[in-house]
Formats: C-alpha cells, structure tokens, sequence
C-alpha cells in the first residue's frame, strides 16, 4: 500500500472511530439538547452568511472556469434564498416530534410480557454526494435531530462551501454540549476517501449516495455496508383526456421549467390522444417561450410545429429519449392512448421517483396512484412538490427510489429503525 492510500485508509480509520463514539453520545442526547443545537445552527447560519457566500463564490467561480455544465453549476449556487431556506430548514427539523425512544405495538401477551417496538437510531451513515452543498446541512441537522452520526463526503467542487458549512456545524453542536465529531466532513477530495468509506461495516452503519447516476451505481456495486439509493428522477406529467386544460398548463410548466437541475424535475410528458389537439399547442407556446427543447413522437411533433417559435426547437424523440433525465431545459413529449397506455409507459421507462397525472377523473386518479409504480405519485400537483421540506419532513438526505427500508423522499423516520422490546416482572418461559 503506497503511503498516499495507507493516510487515506488512516484518515477514514480515524473518521469512523470518532463517528462511532459520538453516535453512542448522539443516541443518549435528550430532545432538548438537539433541539437547542438545531436552533444554534440556523442562527449560525444567518450570522455566518456572508462568509458562507464568499466560500460558495469561490466554488462557483472555480467551476465555471473549468467549464462545468451550467445544471451543475446551478446545482452548486448558494444564493440568499437557498441559505434562508437552509435555516428555516433547520428550525423546522428542530420544531419536529423526537422519533427516538417512541414505542410502538404494545400488547400483552398470555405469558404477562408486554412486548413492543422501540424507535432507535441507525448509529452511524456515510452521506456522498455531488454538487448540492446544502445537503451538507440537510444531512446534519437530519443526523442531529434522529441522534444519529453522520460522515460528509462532498463532490471536489463544492470543497470551500461544505467546509465552511461543516464549521458551522461544529460550532452549534458544541453550543449545545454534543460532540462536534457527530457531524464530520471528510477533508480531502481524493475519491480514494470515498473508497474507504464505504468499506468500513465496523464504523459504518449504512450508506447514502447522493448525485449522478454514475457515481450512485458504483456506490451500490463497492460498498460493504447497506446502501439507500436514489438513482436518477425520469418524472413524468400524464395529461389525462378529461381534464381542466388551464391547470395542467399552469402545472405541467411549473413541473418543467420552475427549475431545470432537480431531481424532482419533469422530464417527460404523457398527453392522452383526446387533449392532445387542444393541450399541446398551449403547452408548446410556453416551451418555445422559455426557450425549451422539445423532443417529440411523430404526432406530437405534428401538432407543435405550427406554434409560433417552437419548430426551431423541436426533435425527433429516440427510444432513449423516453427513459433519459435531462437536467436540462429539455422535455421528451409522447401522444398516449390513454391512462392504460401511459402507465404502461411509466412503469416501463420511468425511474421509479415521482410521476403525476393531471385529470377530472377521479377513477383514473386513484387507478394512477395505485399502478404507478414510483416513490411517489401525485393528483393534480407539479412534480416538484417531491420534496422533504415541501412534505413537512423539515429537510430531506435524498429522494430514496429503494422498496425497503426507505422509499420517496427520507426524512427523519428513515434514518430510524425499530428494535423489539419486552417488558416483564420476573416470567419464565415454561
């Protein structure tokens, strides 16, 4: 092992000891002590914004220069607006019931033991993620709040932004008399750290990922410890044949174009062949407006390219067209049968994140909400809705496509688990 790897492995060694220690600290703490640090923090925070800004500068202006895609770049901005919302994220977090030590299921059993359910905390997860710096914060104050220790591993390019965030932290834990190593940033960028990390069941409890498809595959296929994925958001908007043509406008825009970069951004759009004729024309005036690629089958194409603007923007939509995340203001478009024929299509090349279908029908809602088979399906409602603070999660570690453990987007109850408990006064079995 060359001595590069071998400071590496001590380095994460060291990590995950710390962790180890301050998670059994964390899962003593009492609601208040977390409460006060969350609160701590979100003043902080407000305090520390302008040195916070200059970091994100930094960060921003290093990406540019070296090119980076303008979805990343966005991805990697902390305005006013995202830190407000970094505070006010961690005041909610704070105003949140404590999970930890609820019992559940109590029943009383012939023998004379009560038995039960526990909430307890995971010990110790690894977050990885790229871009997003404010999911430093989301990840600490989630981890502080379910009395959990958590190790950051931030992408390179967000480095002055996630250690000056990480201080941050450090300095409200320690207000608030917890261990400032139950939030730990890893210091280097070298991916050899990311390595480590996922291969350290003593200290690791489990893993979450959050970024590029890439980055999340390689996680799942390398890491040694459990694993909560959140693979790439392919949402769809289905325009169902009976519905208000004004409000799937006013939704299928906002699911599209209110931000290009998220996660819970729309990628593709379902139209049932009886609104198409009045549905797409509206809906391609607001695309060709906004400047937005349409990617279209060959009767969807038909009926946009006589709106004004749009036909310089149109294309021909490939196979892949229909299962790509774009991140971009960029929309695949594809006439449907109708409901049978768009779940079909979901289930087929969808992500399993979040798909909505805007309808009058409330049969066709509910069969919608039932066969769709995602995280999270919704009625009447713009995709990105699909969000921890938006569902009153106060913040969220990710949007989790999983089945078990946690599904949609994981907030405090995910980064719990239930033990069993017994409680007796002196039975033996016979």
């Amino acid at each position: 092992m060359s001595s590069v790897a071998t400071s590496i492995h001590d380095l994460m060694t060291d990590l995950g000891r710390r962790a180890r220690a301050a998670s059994r600290a964390m899962a003593r703490a009492g609601t208040a002590e977390k409460d006060a640090a969350l609160l701590a923090l979100a003043e902080i925070l407000q305090q520390q914004a302008p040195a916070l800004a200059q970091a994100n500068r930094d960060d921003v202006d290093a990406a540019r220069l070296a090119g980076l895609d303008p979805a990343f770049v966005d991805r990697l901005q902390l305005g006013d607006k995202v830190l407000a919302q970094m505070a006010a994220s961690c005041r909610q977090v704070a105003a949140l019931p404590d999970p930890i030590g609820e019992m559940t299921d109590l029943r009383r059993r012939p023998s004379g033991i009560t038995v039960g359910r526990m909430r307890v905390p995971l010990g110790v997860f690894g977050m990885i993620f790229e871009s997003r710096p404010n999911v430093t914060i989301e990840a600490a104050s989630l981890a502080i709040k379910s009395g959990n220790a958590v190790i950051l591993r931030g992408g390179s390019e967000a480095i002055h932004s996630n250690r000056a965030l990480a201080r941050c932290v450090g300095e409200a834990l320690e207000r608030a008399g917890l261990p400032a190593d139950a939030v730990q940033l890893v210091p280097v960028t070298d991916r050899a750290a990311v390595g480590e990390l996922i291969t350290m069941p003593r200290y690791v409890d489990v893993i979450i990922p959050r970024g590029g498809k890439g980055l999340i595959e390689r996680i799942s296929a390398e890491a040694r410890v459990p694993v909560i994925k959140h693979l790439d958001g392919n949402c769809h908007v289905y325009v169902d044949d009976m519905v208000d043509l004004d409000m799937a406008v006013t939704v299928t825009d906002n699911a599209k174009t209110q931000r290009y970069s998220p996660c819970n951004a729309a990628e593709s759009l379902l139209v049932a062949r009886a609104s198409a004729g009045s549905f797409l024309p509206r809906i391609g005036a607001v695309f060709a407006a906004k400047g937005v690629e349409m990617r279209c089958c060959a009767q969807s194409r038909e009926l946009l390219e006589p709106v004004p603007g749009a036909a310089a923007l149109l294309r021909d939509a490939s196979d892949e067209d229909w299962s790509t995340e774009y991140l971009a203001p960029i929309i695949s478009i594809k006439v449907v049968d109708g409901l049978d024929a768009a779940i079909e299509h979901i289930n087929r090349y969808g992500s399993q994140h979040t798909d909505t279908i805007l309808t009058s029908n409330h049969q066709h809602a509910m069969r919608f909400l039932r066969e769709v088979d995602s995280a999270a399906v919704m009625v009447n409602a713009s995709t990105r809705f699909s969000d921890g603070f938006e569902f009153g999660l106060g913040a969220e570690i990710g949007i989790s496509t999983d089945k078990f453990h946690a599904r949609g987007p994981v907030g405090l109850e995910g980064l719990t688990s239930q033990k069993w408990m017994v409680l007796g006064d002196g039975q033996v079995r016979r």
